[in-house]
């Protein structure tokens, strides 16, 4: 856009593109710890430091709220017609489909293995190992995690 707008070289923490996407992914992480304790019982102080710090997986989804964040702040910062917009636009659209499709999937088909494998184990004897189990989201996830990083974009790009 124009050079008012233009965070100032070396200058990170005064960076709109910078500062939304850490505020993105922190408020998405946030959230997810608030909507897990009102969901689930949680056992200790330390279940809550591990789901802000580790959890995937929920609502919202922290992957699709970063990556939306920055291409918004991009596109605002630096313009839509310019090649790092282009980037970050398609890299946030394979962090969606990569979170909504192939780690959803693969959560899915990991439940699955571990229930037959436990089945199986119970039945002939032989110890068997869970899998992890990956978590994948949602699309009201997505789009609530999206709709978040481009809001909290134009908030600290605009404000």
């Amino acid at each position: 856009m124009n050079g008012a707008t233009r965070p100032m070289e070396g200058d990170l923490f005064h960076n709109p593109i910078f500062l939304s996407a850490v505020c993105s992914l922190l408020v998405a992480q946030f959230l997810k710890v608030v909507i897990n304790l009102f969901k689930f019982r949680t056992e200790s102080f330390r279940e809550v430091l591990m789901t802000f710090l580790w959890k995937t997986g929920g609502m919202p989804s922290s992957h699709s709220a970063l990556a939306v964040s920055i291409a918004t702040a991009i596109a605002y910062v630096e313009g839509a017609n310019t090649s790092i917009f282009v980037l970050a636009l398609f890299f946030a659209l394979v962090v969606i489909r990569d979170a909504m499709g192939v780690r959803r999937s693969a959560g899915i088909q990991a439940r699955t293995l571990n229930q037959l494998g436990k089945s199986l184990s119970g039945r002939i004897g032989i110890p068997y190992h869970p899998v992890k189990e990956v978590q994948g989201h949602s699309p009201p996830q997505v789009v609530v995690g999206s709709l978040l990083g481009f809001f909290i974009a134009l908030a600290f790009c605009t404000l």
